[in-house]
């Protein structure tokens, strides 16, 4: 439950562009689930199959959709799409706990690295040579900005990140592997969320690019030289390896991967614990995992695959 401001619905018809049925005077002071709410808390309905757990809610004030049956007293704010309302009234109850602009007395930063005025940089930041950071950049503590890394207006990472560091490049020889120098860099667009403890490689001549508006999740690797189109979203525990282009608009589920120099187009959505080994060219779902089950089942369908991708 989130207790910190307190407005009255009709301020909030307003601010999120919604219909309100009910009392434009009534005062809430908290967003909360169904389960955890209280008189004077908000809560929200993105899917009718919820709407038993309204006989044991206490809120008095809903976010619903168009076509939700109001039939009790309560208040209700009508959206087409209420998860969206709810995901923009998170940020009206969030609370500003960043002293902004601040750069924290422990970041370290190059003389050689460009940093705009309008910066959030957090504890034990560093940031290296050739780094440019743009306004409004928020990097909390424990990042790692390594070399020739442009960080555009509006992002924000996480804590935890390594960016721009070596691609892993290496020439096989008689006598071992003989390390190829990353002399590329990092670009990452507007308005680009990185979640904790993301590692993104920069480019061996060219650049590593993410594009504006994408989001990723936690504990996600990028390698080398991989494009990521606009507005696309990688959910946790993902890889992509070197030299992949990805279109916009791409979605990532958990625990998937894309192989090395493959290219996929916009409008991509790859279901969790998918393995992608060739380009893809048609939009669409894409997923490649069997739901568990126990050994013996799940070796009837191994051998009947098996059978069919050689037939």
């Amino acid at each position: 439950m989130s207790k910190l401001k307190s407005f009255n619905l009709g301020e909030l018809e307003k601010l999120l562009e919604g219909k309100l049925v009910g009392n434009p005077d009534f005062l809430v002071d908290n967003l909360a689930t169904l389960k955890n709410s209280n008189s004077t808390s908000i809560t929200f309905i993105t899917n009718n199959r919820y709407k038993s757990a309204l006989k044991n809610c206490s809120a008095n004030a809903l976010i619903v959709s168009k076509n939700f049956e109001i039939q009790d007293k309560k208040n209700y704010l009508v959206f087409k799409d209420p998860y969206l309302a709810y995901a923009k009234l998170t940020k009206i109850f969030k609370e500003d706990d960043l002293e902004f602009p601040l750069i924290h007395k422990s970041a370290e930063i190059s003389d050689k690295a460009i940093v705009s005025e309008s910066v959030y940089i957090g504890p034990n930041v560093y940031i290296g040579p050739g780094c440019k950071i743009e306004n409004n950049v928020v990097i909390h503590a424990n990042c790692s900005i390594v070399k020739n890394v442009t960080l555009s207006e509006g992002t924000i990472i996480h804590h935890g990140c390594v960016l721009g560091s070596d691609g892993f490049g290496f020439a096989p020889s008689p006598n071992g592997y003989h390390k190829i120098e990353q002399l590329g860099g990092l670009f990452i667009g507007k308005k680009v969320e990185i979640g904790a403890n993301c590692t993104i490689d920069r480019g061996a001549i060219d650049d590593t690019v993410i594009n504006d508006g994408t989001i990723f999740d936690n504990l996600i690797h990028i390698a080398h030289n991989v494009e990521i189109g606009e507005n696309s979203a990688i959910a946790a525990s993902c890889a992509i390896a070197g030299s992949t282009i990805i279109g916009k608009n791409f979605q990532m589920g958990g625990l998937s991967g894309v192989l090395g120099h493959l290219n996929v187009c916009d409008d991509v959505k790859i279901g969790a614990h998918t393995l992608i080994t060739k380009d893809i060219s048609e939009p669409g779902e894409y997923i490649g995992i069997m739901p568990a089950q126990d050994h013996k089942a799940w070796a009837k369908s191994s051998v009947f695959i098996r059978k069919r991708n050689k037939d």
